[in-house]
């Protein structure tokens, strides 16, 4: 399957935890009115209960889940960032001197940059010795990464590279979404039980006061404990369901992703010899079991509740030569980070040839693989040192993304440094002219790659609104925008303004066919200005809507573009992937790609939630 089709099937197995959570419902229910009834019984030795119990039992304790269930998805609503906080995960500073946290970091930019995606938040579970790591999120924009000190500690590059790439799998996948649900759809499943439990402690407390009334208040609580068993027997069984082949599919994304089946085949054999395995100690460790890297929890019937295959099979899968006594003995301890090297001028805006079909275009998308991480080390060694260092801070990462846009003749750069002051700030404008050289030493295949680093820390500010103020200051400069300038505004927009609620995401390409006929003019006018006219025949052919006209290029307004974009956010996936398909017929149409076409095409996936890595290799 290509990557929009793992977004559609993410979306059936939605529908198929939700059919599977009513049947648990049910059970529970059942569950409880049965104590209902033996309860009734008991009290007044009376063989048949009231219909009318039965029915109030029944709607209190389905209303009790269901209130339960969608509290923890309010809590949630923040994504993997309070999926991280929640499990007691830490934010790893970007300026971080600890040289473990500091390699976490390069290798997540590194997949990061390779996918085409922004570098998530990454998160360390410094009380947590076992070796264990999970990615959270909404959408591919918005994610976290976290991972145990145990892994951190334990594992040497390759090692994490390979348990990295396991968790890139599930941020291309779709799956990150359907865990998040499923975190909080199954915790009121799971609620009743936790109620007994807490029953019973009090029963205990009564009894040792000679209360009376301790002996009933204990066998409710443990009625209502073995009722929570009912339902946690139902949500593991759910999360193994939905979890265990998901597992297997990210395990060989990994080898596929870093060309290194003994990465991820080593990190396996890792846990497989430490004494704390993969288990979390935390309280919410069962809540969000089918997130992890590895088993989170103990488990007792392991074959038939566990989220993850045995690691002996996840290793035979990814490495079946893998010979444990050999690679241990030839294993390279932990490394330190790579260290960046200066760069030079880099090539213009130049046509690469490009020779894949549509088909296996649309194929990179959500992709990564060996030669793409190849490209984003070496890029990120070309980076000027202090320019790197300045890209992990908020303050600096808001001066290097200011400086990217700096004009070079200095008269227009300083109108752009005063509109920046002005906008916010005398310490943003100074800072972004100390970073004015670096940054234009830099070629435009660097551009976005260093926006896409500079996210991760411009998350960081409490409050962007300054920041973007002076973007738009800057390129409104010279009373022009620019392709280059628009895509770089539009996605610092998308990922620090988002929409209060992401669309449903149903829409067909049929109901929005205006959109599409938009961005399609913009993509032919940004090629050779005499091929605009084939360019959008192929792409609006993809999409058998023959009808539909070039739009004139002074017709187009990058503002109308912007909102056209953000409208087909409510594309469905499948729907997605024919749009995505006629974006690149559009640009292949000459059998060439050029860099500002690349990066219009990286925007489109930025804010469709489709990643498009590097389309060129070279530097």
């Amino acid at each position: 399957m290509n990557f929009f089709e793992h977004q559609e099937a993410a979306r059936r197995n939605t529908r198929v935890m939700v059919l599977l959570y009513a049947l648990a419902v049910v059970a529970v229910v059942l569950a409880v009115d049965l104590v209902l009834g033996v309860a009734f019984h008991w009290a007044t030795d009376d063989s048949k209960a009231p219909g009318a119990l039965y029915i109030w039992g029944a709607l209190g304790t389905a209303l009790a889940i269901l209130v339960v269930s969608i509290y923890r998805i309010l809590r949630l609503r923040s994504g993997g960032k309070a999926i991280a906080e929640m499990i007691g995960a830490a934010p790893v500073s970007p300026g971080t001197s600890d040289l473990l946290e500091r390699r976490l970091l390069n290798v997540v930019e590194e997949m990061a940059i390779a996918a085409g995606t922004r570098v998530p938040a990454v998160y360390a579970m410094q009380e947590e010795t076992g070796i264990n790591a999970f990615a959270a999120g909404y959408d591919v924009s918005n994610t976290v990464i976290a991972v145990t000190r145990g892994t951190l500690e334990s594992l040497n590059r390759d090692e994490l590279q390979g348990v990295i790439g396991h968790e890139y799998s599930h941020i291309v996948n779709g799956d990150m979404r359907l865990n998040i649900r499923m975190v909080g759809v199954l915790s009121g499943i799971v609620f009743i039980g936790a109620v007994g439990g807490f029953l019973m402690r009090s029963a205990g407390r009564s009894r040792s006061r000679r209360d009376s009334g301790s002996g009933q208040l204990f066998a409710l609580g443990l009625a209502l404990l073995l009722i929570g068993y009912v339902g946690l027997f139902f949500a593991r069984l759910i999360k193994a369901a939905v979890s265990r082949q998901r597992e297997f599919l990210a395990d060989a994304s990994s080898v596929q992703f870093t060309r290194n089946p003994h990465g991820i085949a080593g990190a396996l054999d890792q846990i497989r010899s430490s004494a704390a395995g993969t288990l979390i100690a935390n309280r919410y460790a069962e809540d969000m079991s089918h997130m992890f890297f590895g088993q989170a929890v103990k488990l007792h019937f392991a074959a038939l509740f566990a989220t993850h295959p045995p690691l002996e099979e996840r290793i035979r899968r990814v490495d079946p030569q893998f010979a444990s006594v050999q690679y241990r003995k030839k294993r390279t301890s932990t490394e330190e980070p790579r260290t960046s090297t200066a760069s030079g001028q880099r090539a213009g805006d130049q046509a690469h040839a490009w020779g894949r079909s549509v088909a296996d275009s649309v194929a990179l998308v959500g992709t990564l693989d060996a030669a793409k991480i190849d490209y984003a080390r070496r890029l990120l060694e070309q980076l000027p040192a202090p320019l790197r260092e300045a890209l992990r801070t908020g303050p600096g990462a808001a001066a290097a993304t200011v400086a990217l846009l700096l004009a070079t003749p200095n008269e227009l750069m300083e109108q752009q440094l005063a509109a920046t002051q002005a906008a916010a700030g005398e310490a943003l404008a100074q800072a972004a002219r100390a970073r004015a050289r670096e940054a234009s030493a830099l070629g435009p295949q660097f551009r976005l790659p260093v926006v896409d680093l500079a996210l991760a820390a411009l998350k960081t500010l409490q409050d962007p609104a300054p920041f973007l103020k002076a973007i738009e200051a800057v390129i409104q400069a010279d009373r022009r925008v620019s392709l280059h300038e628009f895509v770089v505004l539009t996605l610092l927009r998308s990922q620090l303004q988002p929409a209060a609620r992401a669309p449903k995401g149903d829409r067909s390409i049929s109901q929005l066919g205006d959109e599409i006929r938009l961005l399609l003019s913009l993509l032919a006018h940004a090629g050779a200005p005499e091929g605009a006219e084939r360019a959008f025949r192929a792409g609006i052919g993809q999409l058998g809507m023959p009808q539909a006209e070039l739009m004139p290029r002074e017709a187009l307004s990058l503002q109308s573009a912007g909102e056209a974009l953000e409208r087909l956010r409510a594309l469905a996936p499948l729907a997605k992937g024919e749009l995505v398909s006629a974006l690149f017929a559009t640009v292949t149409s000459d059998q060439k790609v050029r860099l500002s076409e690349a990066e219009l095409m990286r925007l489109v996936g930025a804010v469709l939630g489709c990643p498009v890595p590097p389309l060129f290799e070279n530097l």
